[in-house]
């Protein structure tokens, strides 16, 4: 068997193997947050960090929710490493946003955050001041999805079928899950470009 085919394979039982239920109570939630006229802070680091950039595009553009990525801005994500260090970058960039109760976090992390590990404990002092405000968590992360996982009000943890080939997985379905969510007819409120051609 190939390399390719090995993969492949390991994509389609991942494929069936997905919480379909946690799926849609993110839909839910994504539909009460723009009803309540919340704001969505897509949180991520290395490749979650790109699908936080793409995910608020769609997010603003096809479901009418206002949304943001805290390492969209460079220049203040480099700034408060430098001068306030790494674990607090994003709870400090929430507390500035003045982040509200009917404001909502999406993580997108294939650890989900441990402060035991010493794996993104950025994005769990963010979990923990979003709790401490009350605002609502969803996440899409892999294997046992750490901090995220525990406290989420919904959360889709990415099976594992092979451990060698977490990370690729695990991202491959955070960019699944986040297009589902944003074409979901209870999420969409515009037609995507290609869609509305004739």
């Amino acid at each position: 068997m190939t390399y390719t085919t090995q993969f492949l394979n390991e994509t389609a039982a991942i494929l069936l193997r997905i919480d379909q239920d946690a799926v849609e109570r993110m839909a839910s939630h994504l539909a009460a947050l723009r009803q309540r006229g919340g704001r969505l802070f897509i949180l991520g680091v290395g490749g979650g960090a790109a699908h936080a950039s793409h995910a608020v595009n769609d997010f603003r553009k096809l479901a009418g929710i206002e949304a943001y990525a805290p390492t969209d801005n460079v220049s203040e994500l480099t700034a408060r490493t430098n001068d306030e260090g790494w674990p607090t970058v994003f709870v400090e960039w929430l507390k500035t946003s003045r982040l509200k109760p009917g404001d909502m976090l999406f993580v997108i992390s294939v650890g989900g955050g441990s402060l035991e590990k010493n794996v993104s404990p950025n994005l769990v002092r963010a979990l923990q001041y979003c709790r401490e405000v009350g605002a609502t968590v969803i996440g899409v992360v892999g294997r046992d999805g750490g901090y995220t996982a525990q406290v989420a009000d919904a959360c889709l943890i990415v099976p594992t079928v092979n451990p060698a080939t977490v990370t690729p997985h695990t991202e491959a379905f955070q960019a699944v899950i986040w297009h589902l969510l944003v074409s979901h007819p209870a999420v969409q409120t515009a037609s995507a470009k290609w869609e509305s051609v004739p």
